[in-house]
């Protein structure tokens, strides 16, 4: 697979996301909304940094079953209780994208949700990935 991040110049400067993903493989793989389940079925995690890397960690987890790695990414969507609170730790969920996604960003958005399928949940990441 092959993937160009695409930043236009006359678009604000991405900071944790990349504005277009161009990528060109031979198969896609859609991924499921992940939340911060661990293997029984629980919401672990009582802060949105701690639920957002658990969440991460399992939609990475889909993602490398499937065959994929980070890298391969094309899109990721986040599903915020609170965006405030999201806006306020983004430079830690930064570190924490980087520590285990590495830097290449997909195109991301982040939308705010009212509440999300368990109601402890505080974050959820879907998205779908091409592979070679």
């Amino acid at each position: 697979m092959s993937t160009e991040r695409v930043n236009p110049p006359g678009l604000s400067p991405p900071t944790g996301f990349s504005h277009a993903v161009v990528a060109t493989g031979t198969r896609v793989v859609f991924l499921a909304g992940q939340t911060a389940l661990d293997t029984d079925g629980k919401v672990v995690g009582e802060t949105l940094p701690e639920q957002f890397g658990k969440a991460l960690t399992n939609l990475l987890s889909a993602l490398r079953a499937a065959g994929g790695a980070p890298a391969d990414l094309a899109r990721v969507t986040v599903y915020a209780t609170d965006v405030a609170d999201y806006r306020r730790h983004a430079p830690e969920l930064g570190r924490i994208w980087r520590r285990l996604a590495g830097r290449d960003y997909p195109a991301m958005a982040v939308i705010g949700a009212a509440r999300l399928w368990d109601e402890q949940a505080l974050v959820e990441l879907d998205g779908f990935a091409v592979l070679p």
